[in-house]
């Protein structure tokens, strides 16, 4: 998955245990002003539409929107933000076979290139001194990409979904936390913590403050503040990043609102084609839909 990482559980053993040690932070927040309509830049080409989300002082936000070739007065939505994985699949293309399959049934997909699309971003790109900051600015890009994809879109808001996949899935665990628009999730191979992750690589000066702060971001109280209506979670059962005990913690901070678990024979890629089919089937069957 990240090339040049060795997995360390030691190390997330021991800023377990520095947490303890360390005073609270103070909640964080994701509220943000929306843009105006030339803060966005699209064009048009063979995939879809093409964007660019400007904000000032923000990373831009880019991305495609899959359309369906049937006109619709509403159609269902699909949020799909990427995985930290193979350079190949670490932007938007990770989920486009999904987004085409799909769209005949109706579906329209927004497809974006988060931070670590670029390469080495884990290793060169983060710093654990913006790694709280960047978190927040993430989600808040995410609800910017909803606001054009609301607009460009024609969604109808009761059949909106989220598809993450490792940070994908936890930067989504939070935005479910703090907008109700997407009702619909589904959560692949995510961790319970930021820290756990990030302490495999560049490490924080002082990583008791270091995980104190980052442990505002711990995913277990945000999963069940969620607003959507259905979870899809998806593990894999020989992913070295993530342990089936973890998965099934993940699991049990749900909601047990129409709540799906499934563990696959595969590893933190779930590359597999079960993996695809249930996760289209899923989503078509929750948007109402059938397969074309």
């Amino acid at each position: 998955m990240r090339a040049g990482l060795i997995v360390l559980l030691i190390s997330a053993a021991i800023a377990a245990t520095c947490r303890s040690a360390a005073a609270a932070e103070p909640t964080p927040t994701f509220t943000y002003v929306p843009l105006p309509p030339n803060a966005v830049q699209f064009s048009h080409d063979v995939i879809g539409v093409k964007f660019s989300i400007r904000a000032n002082g923000e990373v831009p936000v880019t991305g495609v929107v899959v359309r369906p070739l049937k006109v619709r007065p509403k159609y269902p939505g699909v949020l799909w933000v990427h995985w930290l994985g193979e350079p190949a699949t670490s932007n938007r293309t990770e989920f486009l076979s999904d987004a085409q399959a799909l769209a005949p049934s109706g579906v329209v997909s927004m497809l974006v290139d988060m931070p670590w699309s670029k390469p080495d971003w884990f290793a060169t790109g983060r710093s654990p001194d913006r790694d709280a900051s960047d978190t927040i600015g993430e989600v808040i890009a995410l609800r910017r990409a909803l606001d054009f994809f609301s607009e460009v879109a024609k969604l109808d808001p009761t059949r909106l979904a989220y598809v993450g996949h490792d940070f994908g899935a936890m930067d989504g665990a939070l935005l479910l936390a703090v907008d109700d628009r997407p009702q619909f999730a589904v959560l692949m191979t995510p961790t319970l913590s930021f820290w756990e992750w990030f302490l495999l690589g560049a490490q924080p000066a002082d990583p008791a403050a270091y995980v104190d702060r980052m442990s505002a971001f711990d995913l277990p109280p945000w999963l069940a503040r969620g607003h959507q209506r259905a979870t899809l979670l998806q593990f894999g059962k020989n992913d070295i990043y993530v342990s089936r005990a973890t998965a099934a913690s993940f699991r049990n901070a749900v909601p047990d609102r129409d709540r799906t678990f499934k563990m696959y024979d595969a590893d933190h890629a779930l590359d597999i084609p079960a993996a695809y089919d249930d996760r289209r089937a899923w989503l078509l069957a929750h948007f109402g839909l059938t397969t074309k």
